[in-house]
């Protein structure tokens, strides 16, 4: 009985962790493409940065859209490939961030 019950709790456990780090990048710095790739994408997409920051072991780069709409977009250091991209509506300047989100 307390086999079934260590094997049910792992089970419970299992998909609240997996959903808690989707979001995280998990990658060697030796395999990171450099900062200057991450503004070459920026720039690729007419975006304007403000900051390029590490959030989670991925890139995060705060800046403006080319219809200078304020983004936040965190890439995969390692194939610079877009994760998320969250746009702050111009109704919600003071309130949570996020409300147009693009999942790639």
């Amino acid at each position: 009985m307390p086999k079934t019950l260590t094997i049910l709790a792992v089970l419970a456990i299992l998909p609240a962790g997996a959903a808690v780090a989707d979001d995280d990048c998990f990658v060697p710095m030796a395999n990171w493409q450099p900062r200057g790739a991450v503004e070459d994408l920026a720039a690729a997409n007419s975006w304007t940065v403000r900051r390029i920051k590490i959030d989670d072991g991925c890139y995060e780069i705060d800046g403006r859209d080319s219809a200078n709409r304020a983004i936040e977009v965190k890439v995969h250091p390692g194939t610079l490939q877009i994760i998320d991209i969250e746009y702050e509506d111009e109704d919600d300047r003071d309130g949570p961030r996020g409300s147009g989100r693009k999942d790639n």
